[in-house]
């Protein structure tokens, strides 16, 4: 039996397994609920059928489905006027605002490719992102001026926009504007994003209508290397918010609202806060950023039904000394992500008691994947999912296979047997952009490897442990520092937790764990005590060292920057 035929074979199987464990309640298959079109036709058909419902609440202002599609149109009626045609790249590079999702709009109509910019970026990784990318045109916020002035010459770019955060917010309202959002000045001499709107005559069509067509470069995070854009089509994002919102939000439509605070340049903050509303037809309350007040506030004052949150966040809801004065109760299922703090028994009956929504583990993915891979929804009848932790992802999304390789020879591993995670999808990257020689090391066969470490069992769940550079080896015992800080999490005074490795003549390796502890919580809690924790909950040889420390470096996507930990070592 070939290689190939030994693979299909264990997918059939796997397929049977996965359709005995499935969920009752969950769609087996997909309905694309306006067909297998652009997700930009979706947005006009609900503008069309509902031209005044909400679709965007921004601190205090709301924009209709009719406003945001005639704003997009004018958005890609400006890049066209200037140039700007199908398969150009446009960077946008600001936080989470209602320009941001007229931007990525006008840039779906017109067929042009969406690079969006992490704002937190400094000089260098800026010109690389935009050299790399060939963008030659900048959607900026206006506190990122001088940064853009410092890049500017030496980057293709030859068309500048400028917006502030807080240009198209209300004046006032019940859910109140982060600490500094929009105080920076505007940006001198250049050409301001939404007088450019007003007087931009509108794109007239046709819009792009091929899925098959580039729609955006979604940047790793340069965990090896610098980034890789990752090129998607409109085919990647219509099936990632088809195959997600099925099983994660079922009945979601026009009577739901969506709180969306992740960063719309990170590929989850563009599925959750950007793709599934277009799809479901629900609005989104859009937050500039975390803010634990103002996240109670848009649910109570909305009424929200669907939200992703991490972990931490939950916590810090649960934990704030106003929580009991917003109605969260509105909340169905609450999907959260477990970076730092990991989902527990505790807190999920503690959520239960606040809110009356159940949480759950949103996904397994990364940005080569479109990032929503797997769904847990279903699975949480007397907390299965949570007894198969600390790795349980749950099963693959409709028209998603998992299997598992070995990282040497690539040979497929049984069930039950850790290995590389392998993965076939519609929405997997089509290529690294103008990298061949990266793109046919990680997709081989039409599996991507994805670098990390997995399981799927004997009843087709999937099992994720980690990514594969972060594997210690404790006298020869693979050690995953993922399950050590799901466990850690346990722990009722642990807020957070970063695990990385130090070498050992002896052992080889020793995990070290730095812990952020709460000081509500933490009184009379040393590295000795919690270690002798450890010890009652993990083997000994994953027990680690602890290192305590007053916060852990993090990510703007709320991940632990482990380079950084490992600087501290």
């Amino acid at each position: 039996m070939t290689r190939t035929q030994e693979i299909e074979q264990q997918v059939t199987e796997l397929r049977r397994l996965q359709a005995e464990s499935w969920p009752a309640g969950v769609p087996h298959e997909i309905n694309y609920r306006k067909g297998q079109v652009p997700l930009s036709q979706y947005v006009r058909a609900e503008a069309k059928a509902r031209p005044d419902a909400a679709m965007i609440h921004y601190y205090g202002c709301t924009l209709s489905w009719g406003e945001v599609d005639a704003l997009s149109d004018r958005f890609a009626g400006l890049l066209q006027a200037r140039g700007v045609g199908a398969g150009d790249r446009v960077a946008v590079m600001m936080g989470n605002c209602p320009q941001f999702v007229i931007c990525f709009w006008g840039i779906m109509k017109l067929g042009a490719v969406l690079v969006p910019v992490n704002p937190m970026f400094k000089a260098i990784e800026l010109a690389y992102q935009l050299n790399d990318s060939g963008a030659e045109t900048l959607v900026f916020q206006d506190d990122l001026a001088p940064l853009v002035a410092q890049v500017l010459d030496d980057t293709p770019v030859q068309r500048l926009f400028a917006t502030g955060a807080a240009e198209m917010a209300g004046t006032s309202g019940p859910v109140p504007r982060p600490e500094g959002m929009g105080m920076a000045p505007q940006a001198d001499g250049v050409e301001r994003l939404l007088a450019a709107l007003d007087s931009a005559d509108p794109f007239t069509g046709p819009d792009c209508a091929d899925l098959d067509a580039v729609a955006a470069l979604n940047y790793t995070g340069g965990t090896t290397g610098m980034p890789k854009g990752c090129v998607h089509t409109h085919g990647d994002m219509l099936y990632t918010a088809a195959s997600y919102c099925g099983p994660a939000m079922p009945d979601s439509g026009a009577d739901d609202v969506i709180v969306n605070f992740f960063p719309l340049f990170w590929i989850a903050g563009e599925n959750f806060g950007i793709l599934a509303p277009a799809y479901t037809g629900a609005a989104v309350s859009l937050l500039h950023r975390w803010d634990a007040v103002g996240w109670m506030a848009a649910v109570a004052e909305h009424r929200a039904s669907i939200t992703t949150l991490l972990v931490d966040n939950a916590v810090e809801v649960m934990r704030h000394k106003e929580a009991g004065n917003y109605d969260l109760t509105s909340l169905g299922t609450t999907s959260v992500c477990s970076f730092v703090k990991k989902l527990g028994a505790a807190f999920r009956t503690e959520w239960r008691e606040l809110t009356g929504s159940t949480m759950v583990e949103a996904a397994y993915g990364m940005t080569e994947s479109h990032t929503c891979d797997t769904f847990t929804v279903g699975m949480q009848n007397d907390d299965y999912d949570l007894a198969q932790q600390p790795v349980f992802v749950g099963l693959p999304v409709v028209g998603t296979d998992i299997i598992i390789c070995d990282f040497e020879t690539g040979a497929l591993k049984p069930l039950g047997e850790t290995g590389e995670i392998c993965i076939r999808s519609p929405a997997v990257l089509k290529s690294y952009w103008n990298k061949p020689d990266e793109t046919a090391h990680a997709i081989r066969d039409g599996w991507l490897h994805t670098g990390d470490i997995g399981m799927v069992n004997e009843r087709g769940f999937v099992h994720y442990l980690g990514r594969r550079k972060e594997m210690l080896k404790v006298n020869g015992m693979p050690v995953f520092p993922a399950e050590i800080e799901m466990l850690l999490g346990r722990h009722p005074a642990v807020l957070g937790s970063g695990v990385i490795g130090r070498k050992d003549d002896a052992k080889g390796e020793v995990p070290v764990a730095f812990i952020h502890l709460d000081p509500e919580q933490a009184k009379d809690l040393d590295a000795d005590t919690l270690r002798a924790w450890c010890r009652e909950q993990m083997s000994s040889f994953k027990i680690p060292e602890i290192r305590l420390v007053d916060g852990l470096p993090m990510t703007a996507t709320g991940k632990v920057k482990k380079e950084e930990l490992a600087a501290l070592l």
